[in-house]
């Protein structure tokens, strides 16, 4: 009977032993499991519990866990940077950008295109004591400004009077340049000029020479309509000193004028 009781105890241990051998065996069948992916790990774990088939095994491997979070690199490579997760708290406003600038030259302020062209048609009064005439023609300038209100200009006018004397075409042309004063304003542009050049007549005459000195004293309007384009109206006050004289002339001039 002890025989056979000790027979017994001895068949036990060797089953619980051959047992304890497939478990570690299956455990240290699992490969080495990638941090990166937590789906690995819990697929070998319940491979491994199956094949034992040992419940008290399965309460012991499958002790509950932090998963392990896939943000984790395993990559060497230094030179592409970790996310960084944002400070903002949800409750945080959103930001707000910041806004655009306004443009150097805008429409209606203070600081507006700083070029000008002005073309227009032209009439002068000439006066001296060879002849007379009333001239129509053309009138250019270009003006650019320094700042809100003070500019340089450069004008040229040409204008064009019937037949005097013996068939004799009368031809005048004046090309000045000075300063000029504006007030510039949204829709009004009130502006004074002074000019010196230099202008030249035709017929010649005996009295002199066709070319002499030219001053021009005068100013104008511009209504802005938009803000590239404006109409003019101008008059000046013209001296000239043809045939060893002075002639005291004027001009009269309306047109349009680009911003650019």
């Amino acid at each position: 009977m002890n025989k056979l009781l000790a027979g017994a105890v001895l068949f036990l241990g060797s089953v619980s032993a051959a047992q304890a051998q497939e478990v570690i065996g299956a455990g240290a069948a699992i490969p080495p499991a990638t941090m990166g992916d937590s789906s690995t790990i819990s697929d070998v774990r319940f491979t491994a519990i199956r094949e034992a088939g040992d419940l008290a095994a399965y309460n012991a491997i499958s002790a509950p866990s932090a998963p392990v979070s896939t943000a984790v690199s395993t990559s060497t490579d230094f030179a592409t940077p970790l996310a960084v997760p944002s400070a903002a708290l949800p409750g945080d406003p959103a930001a707000v950008p910041d806004p655009s600038p306004d443009p150097r030259f805008i429409y209606g302020g203070r600081d507006d295109y700083r070029w000008q062209l002005g073309l227009g048609a032209s009439w002068e009064r000439f006066r001296s004591s060879i002849f007379n005439a009333s001239a129509v023609g053309f009138n250019t300038s270009i003006s650019y400004y320094l700042n809100n209100w003070l500019g340089v200009e450069g004008n040229a006018l040409t204008a064009f009077a019937p037949t005097i004397f013996e068939n004799e075409h009368v031809k005048l042309f004046n090309l000045t340049g000075g300063p000029r004063v504006a007030w510039r304003q949204r829709r009004w542009e009130p502006w004074l000029h002074g000019l010196v050049g230099f202008s030249h007549e035709q017929p010649q005459t005996s009295e002199g020479s066709r070319n002499a000195f030219a001053a021009q004293v005068g100013g104008g309007a511009d209504y802005r309509i938009n803000p590239r384009l404006s109409l003019r109206l101008q008059g000046d006050w013209l001296h000239t000193s043809f045939f060893n004289q002075s002639q005291n002339n004027f001009t009269l001039v309306g047109g349009a004028v680009v911003h650019f």
